[in-house]
């Protein structure tokens, strides 16, 4: 079988990978993310910032599968990224708070020359939150790391009141999607 790297540091995508009985390795990818701009379309900025990942990657593996992913939250014509710190994290939170959303979320498969894509969108809808319970959301670190500032899993669940979509794609790797594109390549994740 191929050399499968994951391109991320992300205990989430790490562990949806790990549901899978295929070996992988895991890479952090070179690439400054900021240095993409959003110009208004949410799945062609994830998708770009995949694209950017896998490609910094290519360089390293060339003769390896790589997959790289980058998830986003729209609201309201706005990109929501990770917060850089608590005041970020609680004004997203505060933004969000009552309102739909999209998560977005771009994949790429890389393999040499081969380079396939693509994204996932889920609607989440947020509980009205209070000022207090973002505070506490916020005070136990949840928010670090997270696209939107926040995690569906663990205590994020009381958050959310409802979901339209692909549950993985809000955890950051939309599996179906990523089944799709890896068979591609050649490796079936029913294998």
């Amino acid at each position: 079988m191929k050399r499968l790297i994951l391109g991320s540091q992300s205990p989430r995508r790490k562990e949806i990978m790990g549901y899978f009985n295929i070996p992988f390795e895991l890479a952090s990818p070179p690439f400054v993310e900021e240095s993409v701009l959003f110009r208004g379309d949410p799945a062609d900025y994830v998708l770009e910032i995949s694209k950017g990942k896998a490609e910094s990657l290519s360089h390293l593996y060339p003769k390896a599968v790589i997959i790289t992913a980058d998830t986003s939250v729209f609201c309201n014509g706005k990109i929501f990224n990770k917060p850089s710190d608590e005041k970020e994290a609680f004004q997203f939170l505060s933004e969000l708070s009552g309102k739909w959303q999209s998560v977005f979320t771009g994949v790429t498969v890389k393999s040499g020359s081969q380079e396939y894509q693509g994204f996932e969108e889920t609607r989440v809808l947020f509980n009205e939150l209070t000022p207090e319970q973002i505070r506490q959301f916020v005070e136990r670190q949840l928010w670090v790391g997270k696209a939107g500032g926040y995690t569906i899993q663990s205590a994020g669940s009381l958050l959310v009141r409802q979901i339209e979509g692909c549950y993985y794609n809000v955890t950051g790797l939309p599996v179906n999607t990523l089944h799709r594109l890896l068979k591609k390549v050649g490796i079936d994740l029913w294998h």
